[in-house]
């Protein structure tokens, strides 16, 4: 009989198949006692275990590249943390094995994070990761991942770590589900990034049988257990009908009467740029260039390295929009030379400019870079501020661009309620806003964007997180300037009608998403789009405003 489970859609696309089960997390070693006299054996076999886990993660990074390479390279560097692997050479030499030695000291570290506040929780999974990878390897057993199948099917996890999530095979994987997770999570992003239909944040979702025949709608985040035939037949179709939509949708980003929405590309680098090209971006939205910097979270990349890379980017898109996040640090991105170890709550502490302002020589390094790379070539180069509350924030940074020397606009990211509620304040210092609705929802509802227990609070169709999108979008419209928006909530076709009519100049998402934009506000008017935001924000949770939303361009 079928039945329906719903989590959150966070990957659009259908997938009908039957259910596999990720590979169990491994069990905890036993607590025996080893002879003093092993303790240097055990502390080497600690240390291989590491190093071999810390190049497999390295490994499959360079196969993934793009934004999946910068995670999974985080990954190798909890791996290799000297104080974690102090912590495990002690245990060992008071009598644990290898194996229990790192279950204790990641366990311990564990605790630190997860007692940290909640943003610094969003790791914890990462390095249960990293931990279950290590100690598999020194008892032998195969690593949990991804299970071995010579046939398509849907993947079911309690979560996914982004080591397994970037080396998805789509053509066995059809798509995933997983209990845990939200939908700004790694493993959302990377899913988006594959094309691979994904739902997150399904309770029960582990209490589905091996076998069992499910059918995952990406886009509503609805899994029907043992679909109908009927039901089939109607998902099928409706993936045909957005597959022949994707394919007759080309050139820039309109509505059906003309209204220009300039659809755009988030990168991290130049690895990402050919992805872009190929899904049609006019430019570039978001160009994270933290993933620079974590390549080694020693030291900072030098001016040199800075300009080669940004040159790469700027260079593929002549005459397009490329707009350039400055160094974000902090919280979930730690840098060694920069981000302080003691914060309470990182989240709330030094991060973005703050951390910029902090360390006037790394920003400067970095705007001369820019304006450097931008020599000669006709692209429409713009800078914006991560985490900027207020205008004298917003003074600091264009200060700062103009004394580097860069010709180019600068912006401010809106990211900060404050921000918001002020945003005609911060244009009077910079030309642009640029909304991130990942971080503009987790500061908004006090909601950690990778906890998925409060994963309803961190949907982008919250009405008062519309309300925060459409002051800054009418305050950009009174001040003659622009207001794009760079989070996920760009990358959901519907809600990006609904952005249009608040306001939004500009949308920018992950190259998968591109296509599936540009087709949906193909089919409708501005004044259709302007009708659906209106009515999404009259509503009192994220469910009714989607549907109200499209209930108007339905014409229900």
């Amino acid at each position: 009989m079928e039945t329906t489970l719903r989590g959150v859609g966070v990957s659009h696309g259908v997938a009908i198949g039957e259910v596999r089960h990720m590979g169990t997390a491994v069990l905890e070693p036993p607590a025996k006692q080893i002879p003093a006299e092993d303790a240097e054996r055990e502390q080497g076999r600690a240390r291989q275990a590491v190093e071999a886990v810390a190049a497999d993660l390295n490994a499959r990074g360079n196969l993934a590249g793009g934004e999946a390479q910068a995670v999974l390279e985080a990954q190798a560097m909890i791996a290799q943390d000297p104080e974690l692997m102090a912590d495990v050479d002690r245990r060992i030499a008071v009598g644990s094995t290898a194996e229990r030695g790192i279950y204790d000291a990641f366990s311990h570290y564990r605790e630190l994070l997860a007692g940290a506040g909640e943003y610094m929780a969003g790791r914890v999974a990462d390095l249960d990761d990293v931990r279950n990878r290590i100690v598999a390897r020194l008892l032998g057993v195969p690593m949990p991942g991804v299970p071995d199948s010579d046939k398509p099917y849907v993947l079911i996890a309690r979560d996914l770590a982004p080591a397994d999530t970037a080396l998805l095979d789509p053509a066995l994987v059809l798509g995933f589900v997983t209990e845990e997770g939200g939908p700004t999570s790694h493993s959302a992003i990377l899913a988006r990034a594959l094309g691979v239909p994904a739902i997150v944040a399904l309770p029960g979702a582990g209490e589905l049988a091996e076998g069992t025949v499910v059918a995952v709608d990406g886009s509503t985040g609805q899994v029907f257990v043992d679909p109908t035939a009927e039901k089939r037949a109607e998902l099928e179709k409706a993936a045909a009908e957005r597959k022949a939509a994707l394919a007759a949708s080309s050139g820039p980003g309109a509505t059906s009467d003309g209204h220009k929405v300039p659809l755009l590309a988030n990168i991290g680098g130049p690895a990402d740029v050919p992805a872009a090209v190929e899904a049609g971006a006019e430019g570039v939205g978001l160009f994270r260039t933290e993933f620079l910097f974590l390549d080694d979270s020693k030291t900072a990349p030098s001016e040199e390295k800075q300009v080669e890379a940004y040159r790469k980017v700027l260079e593929a898109f002549p005459e397009g929009r490329v707009v350039v996040r400055a160094l974000d640090a902090g919280a979930d991105k730690p840098l060694d030379f920069l981000t302080p170890a003691d914060e309470p709550n990182p989240a709330l502490g030094v991060r973005g400019l703050r951390t910029l302002l902090e360390n006037p020589e790394i920003m400067r390094t970095q705007l001369t870079a820019l304006a450097k790379a931008a020599e000669g070539l006709p692209v429409y180069l713009e800078v914006m501020a991560p985490m900027v509350a207020d205008r004298q924030d917003a003074k600091a940074f264009a200060d700062a661009c103009r004394e580097a020397g860069l010709q180019a606009k600068f912006g401010a990211m809106v990211e900060i309620p404050s921000a918001a509620l002020r945003a005609r304040s911060v244009l009077q210092e910079v030309e642009f806003l640029s909304i991130g609705t990942n971080d503009l929802a987790q500061y908004t509802f006090a909601a950690d964007r990778q906890v998925g227990a409060v994963s309803r609070l961190q949907d982008p169709w919250q009405p008062a997180l519309l309300d925060l999108v459409a002051l800054s979008a009418e305050a950009a419209k009174a001040e003659g300037k622009s207001c794009g928006v760079c989070g996920e909530a760009a990358s959901d076709p519907l809600l990006a009608c609904v952005l249009t009519g608040l306001g939004v100049t500009s949308l920018s998402m992950g190259a998968a998403s591109i296509p599936y934009v540009r087709a949906t506000l193909a089919k409708y008017t501005l004044a259709q789009c302007e009708r659906a935001a209106a009515a999404a924000r009259a509503t009192e949770s994220a469910e009714e405003a989607r549907a109200a939303a499209q209930a108007v361009l339905s014409g229900e």
